[in-house]
């Protein structure tokens, strides 16, 4: 198996592998044009968005600076805004519902290391996908970790580290987050 199928699979890799290196390259190329696009240029915005990720819906917005590790693995619903300094290391897949905001300084991360000392000096990585459901909130300063999702007409309190699932109709909260209250989901889900 290539690295990159071991990743995809799940398994270790090694991020060192040249596939891997220049998939980063072409993210970090596709990230500094459009971090150059004038901050008022919605349309220009919108199209490289729509060119440089794997899919995006409608109204969708995400302000300088943008990075993120392959960009053709972030799948965004309609209505998104995307504050500043947003990153989202997609070396698996980040799956984006409709109606989703998310606070400056966010880190979503699907990528993690070994906790041995030999398999970091070796570059190993692992990958594990993370989802965030319809009508979230999400403040600022929040870390998303591997493998986790959020569901449905969540707010997520700024600051928070997101180890594990969080359920629909919920606000979570700290390090790590957890669910401190239950809201009702005042919307038609369908819209």
């Amino acid at each position: 198996m290539t690295e990159l199928e071991k990743c995809n699979a799940g398994m270790e890799y090694s991020f060192a592998d040249p596939e891997m290196v220049a998939r980063k390259g072409e993210a970090i190329r596709q990230c500094e044009i459009y971090n150059n696009i004038d901050g008022q240029d919605y349309g220009k915005q919108y199209q490289h968005l729509k060119q440089m990720l794997g899919s995006v819906g409608e109204r969708v917005w995400i302000a300088k600076t943008f990075n993120c590790d392959c960009g053709k693995n972030i799948y965004i619903g309609h209505d998104f805004t995307g504050n500043f300094n947003l990153t989202i290391l997609d070396i698996r897949e980040v799956y984006i519902g409709n109606h989703v905001m998310i606070g400056p300084n966010t880190l979503i991360t699907t990528v993690g290391h070994p906790l041995s000392a030999k398999g970091r000096r070796g570059y190993l990585a692992s990958a594990k996908p993370v989802t965030i459901g319809n009508d979230v909130w999400i403040g600022g300063n929040v870390t998303i970790l591997p493998g986790v999702t959020i569901g449905n007409n969540v707010v997520i309190g700024a600051g928070a580290v997101v180890t594990h699932d969080i359920p629909d109709n919920s606000v979570a909260m700290g390090v790590p987050a957890c669910v401190v209250k239950h809201i009702e989901y005042d919307v038609d889900a369908a819209i």
